[in-house]
């Protein structure tokens, strides 16, 4: 439980909390490849899916001022390339228009769950500050200006920039120190337990965990969250003080 009054600030995680209201954007992109009809297994999609964000994590592949768009695009091509390689999918399966429609969906998908956040930003930030603690790939800045989203947050702690990533709990005190609060005044909102909620938890945040779609099953322990909601707009309860 969470009383308001406890609130000063919050810590906003990005990717799959923002832009895909709580479902790990690997299921986002699988959607895609079943509304895309790929003949290819779950299991061979999420090795995959896997390949593709180890391959952005250690080459410069993503440039500061790609959008959403443009990453969507990589991760595809990267993905599908590998599906290819390994025999997954047959040399025909593989089409730059399959590449452009994949992307195009997840791309639409995120530009609609920043449509439904927005409000509910606005009015956090009206009433306090706000930043975001995301493990991104250095172009964060230009994602968010993409989506409408950029004026909410004036502090952004990106692990590509500052060299720090979840779940070390470094990146959140990053986050407070910059707000200018005590870790107890914070509230950190994620749609991960492991890379969130308890390494936020265990500096002292309090914790707001957007449960939806994870990668894995919830293992069933979530002592460490203060709040739990389902979706990103629940968190309009903390204007109405029924938290």
């Amino acid at each position: 439980m969470i009383h308001p009054e406890q609130i000063k600030g919050f810590l906003f995680d990005y990717g799959g909390t923002i832009d895909s209201d709580g479902v790990h954007w690997s299921e986002v992109i699988w959607q895609a490849y079943r509304a895309e009809q790929m003949p290819v297994t779950k299991e061979a999609f999420r090795q995959a899916y896997v390949h593709g964000e180890r391959t952005l994590g250690k080459y410069p592949l993503v440039q500061p001022h790609h959008t959403f768009s443009d990453m969507l695009l990589l991760k595809t091509d990267i993905q599908l390339e590998w599906l290819k390689a390994n025999r997954f999918l047959p040399e025909d399966g593989v089409t730059p228009e399959r590449k452009q429609r994949i992307a195009e969906y997840g791309y639409a998908c995120a530009g609609r769950s920043a449509k439904a956040a927005r409000p509910v930003l606005e009015a956090l930030a009206e009433r306090y500050p706000l930043a975001l603690v995301s493990n991104f790939y250095g172009n964060i800045a230009s994602v968010l200006k993409d989506f409408e989203l950029d004026r909410f947050f004036p502090v952004i702690i990106e692990s590509a920039v500052c060299g720090v990533r979840k779940p070390d709990p470094q990146i959140f005190r990053l986050g407070v120190e910059a707000l200018h609060l005590t870790a107890g005044e914070v509230a950190v909102v994620g749609d991960s337990y492991d890379k969130d909620i308890l390494p936020a938890a265990s500096i002292g945040c309090l914790t707001i965990w957007l449960k939806n779609t994870g990668w894995e099953a919830s293992t069933g322990d979530e002592t460490a969250a203060n709040k739990i909601i389902s979706c990103f707009k629940e968190l309009e309860t903390i204007m109405n003080y029924e938290l």
